[in-house]
């Protein structure tokens, strides 16, 4: 597959580049998305949900009435759950969510979601360019350049820049990332990926 490259302005540079189909044109693997976003969602989890139980709560263990003889239920200390203020029965604990994915899995993920945005031409090619410094005003006309502006957008560069981090890091709905970190959740959620030239032909090597 080959896409025309624009420049900072939206307008085709008259070059074009070439999207390898062992990257951009496999058949996807819906499982192998899921897989990599669940683990993607669940690594990122803070896991730090705590309730406190029985012999946490700070109260009498004092019996609050005989056992026999009112009439009513029996009854144990206050810290019992089931009273007001009481504590909570089996509640969550702070725990890990990580959980491991092969890795091969997962590069058959960024594949997957990498074709599914070139079959459904969601991908623009953007000739390498630099920021001077960090500028979201700038960075806001580029996108509108491109008529993205309203959309979802993924920006994948060759490596971690950050100027152009800092200049989309304010803007809702824009993300920038480096080739090698790029990862099927991000891909998923953009409506359109924006990938430098350079950025091309580094996923082109090590996805293929």
């Amino acid at each position: 597959m080959k896409l025309s490259i624009k420049d900072n302005t939206g307008k085709d540079t008259g070059k074009t580049i070439e999207l390898a189909d062992a990257v951009f044109g496999v058949e996807p693997s819906d499982h192998a998305i899921y897989l990599d976003v669940k683990q993607h969602l669940a690594n990122v989890r803070q896991g730090t949900h705590k309730s406190k139980e029985r012999n946490e709560i700070s109260g009498s263990t004092r019996k609050l009435k005989r056992q026999k003889g009112t009439g009513g239920a029996r009854a144990g200390d206050i810290n019992s759950p089931l009273m007001r203020g009481g504590a909570r029965v089996f509640g969550p604990k702070p725990r890990d969510y990580h959980f491991k994915l092969n890795r091969k899995v997962k590069q058959l993920a960024r594949r997957s979601a990498l074709s599914y945005k070139a079959s459904n031409s969601a991908i623009v090619v953007l000739q390498d360019f630099e920021m001077a410094k960090p500028k979201t005003k700038e960075f806001l006309g580029l996108l509108k350049n491109l008529g993205l502006s309203e959309n979802k957008t993924l920006v994948i560069l060759s490596e971690a820049n950050r100027n152009l981090f800092l200049s989309a890091r304010n803007l809702q709905g824009s993300r920038v990332t480096a080739a090698n970190r790029l990862n099927t959740y991000d891909i998923m959620n953009a409506n359109t990926v924006v990938m430098l030239e350079s950025s091309v032909n580094m996923l082109n090597q090590t996805l293929s």
